[in-house]
């Protein structure tokens, strides 16, 4: 028997009507943030790439396609913050198997498109985006090569831009992956 998915809160992927794109953004503002999110992630800042995020975040890694609702399936990673901050804390340790030692990363992030605006729980009105990744990842075992799109939203806090949402769908999230401890 499966969850009825109708009694569930709407899915975050979704949330809300997509608006217009909120005043006040720049297409080459947000695109320095997205570099500067994954080179924080390939460089193993988890400091600075925790602090990127906003209170309320959220980070989804679905599989098979879109993915359906992730309280009804399984995904890769569903994380709200306090998660975030838990999976970091266990990346730092330096003990987590799946990155003892880390992974060697480079991104390559393209196709940047300003998607539009969703409300958030604030009254305000979020950055919705899209991008296409590339991420190469090199370990003792061999190399691998991931590559999908990611939606991200994003908040301003002043001058100040964080991360509320990242979903990435891997383009061969149907089949078996391999370890993924790394963020993606």
């Amino acid at each position: 028997m499966g969850i009825d998915t109708a009694t569930l809160p709407e899915r975050p992927d979704v949330a809300g009507e997509l608006l217009a794109i909120p005043a006040g953004w720049d297409v080459r503002e947000v695109e320095q943030f997205l570099y500067k999110e994954a080179r924080l992630a390939d460089e193993n800042d988890y400091d600075g790439w925790e602090a990127l995020w906003t209170d309320d975040a959220l980070y989804w890694v679905p599989v098979d396609g879109e993915g359906d609702h992730p309280l009804a399936t399984v995904s890769v990673i569903y994380d709200n913050r306090n998660r975030i901050s838990t999976r970091l804390k266990q990346v730092r340790t330096g003990k987590r198997y799946a990155q003892a030692p880390p992974s060697n990363l480079r991104r390559i992030i393209g196709n940047v498109e300003l998607l539009g605006g969703r409300g958030n729980r604030d009254g305000g009105v979020d950055l919705e985006l899209g991008a296409n990744f590339v991420a190469i990842e090199s370990r003792p075992r061999g190399n691998e090569l991931w590559g999908g799109r990611t939606t991200y939203r994003l908040r301003k806090f002043g001058d100040e831009i964080r991360l509320v949402y990242k979903k990435v769908v891997l383009v061969d999230n149907e089949r078996a992956l391999p370890t993924l401890g790394f963020l993606i």
